[in-house]
């Protein structure tokens, strides 16, 4: 492990400017430029929130309005959106830069570290925004928005746990990234972000304790909206399944990283 973040460590100018090149590449000819950051999920907010506010905001702790169901949605939007751009492009991160890995010779597990430090980059532009948006109209939490930052700790090591071990699979088994997109589609309704929990039937929010996604989104909403603490205690699934899933990514990583360049 030493090795691995040592040879990292001495790749950073790589991994920086390969971030640098990535992000002025998306957004090279277009006019609204990085405004498509903010554009694309707000545009998805926008959409939930007439569809689902009047309906949604008297069921929900702490929300009473249109305005606060908005905030509840951007608090769950915007975090699924940032564990999707991990997870989706890690793994197909080795088959994306399968050029790159046969020409050059660098540390391989740059190429997920580019990943999650894009996926920063971008959440952190949305997510600022967001949070001036919260500061302008005085729903600020206050002390506990400090607790955004582990939560995202701990969203970051489950997306790229999961994100390595799928981009290995994938490398020898092309169905595994079809599977995922289709998967995903349904993880993102089985997660309680536009919806409450209460509303589904006894055996359904059993069964949710199950879901590692449900209680990281519902502790970024009971910061943003509430002003609350999370119950750390309900974290521990997706703390688990993070280290669990970092641990078997590497180890199939150190494992299969001579095929896997023959396999591209």
């Amino acid at each position: 492990m030493q090795g691995m973040l040592r040879a990292l460590w001495a790749y950073r100018g790589f991994i920086l400017g390969s971030v640098k090149r990535e992000f002025q590449s998306k957004y090279r000819n277009s006019l609204l430029g990085a405004a498509w950051t903010v554009l694309n999920p707000l545009a998805m907010i926008v959409v939930y929130t007439v569809i689902f506010s009047q309906v949604m905001h008297t069921r929900l702790p702490g929300v009473n309005s249109t305005f606060a169901y908005s905030i509840h949605l951007c608090a769950g939007v915007l975090p699924w959106g940032m564990f999707v751009e991990i997870v989706s492009r890690a793994q197909t991160a080795f088959i994306d830069n399968a050029n790159l890995l046969k020409k050059l010779s660098f540390p391989r597990l740059c190429l997920p570290v580019i990943v999650v430090v894009n996926a920063l980059v971008n959440f952190a532009i949305v997510f600022g925004l967001f949070t001036v948006f919260v500061l302008i109209t005085g729903n600020f939490p206050g002390l506990t928005y400090l607790a955004i930052i582990p939560l995202l700790l701990l969203l970051t090591l489950f997306a790229i746990g999961l994100g390595i071990t799928l981009g290995v699979l994938n490398v020898f088994f092309r169905d595994v990234g079809q599977f995922f997109g289709i998967a995903l589609n349904f993880w993102f309704w089985l997660t309680p972000i536009v919806y409450a929990i209460n509303i589904l039937p006894k055996p359904v929010q059993t069964g949710m304790q199950f879901n590692p996604m449900a209680p990281l989104i519902e502790a970024f909403q009971v910061v943003m909206v509430q002003g609350r603490w999370p119950e750390w205690p309900q974290l521990w699934l997706v703390a688990l399944l993070g280290v669990l899933l970092c641990l078997a990514g590497f180890s199939l990583f150190r494992k299969h990283v001579g095929e896997m360049v023959d396999e591209l």
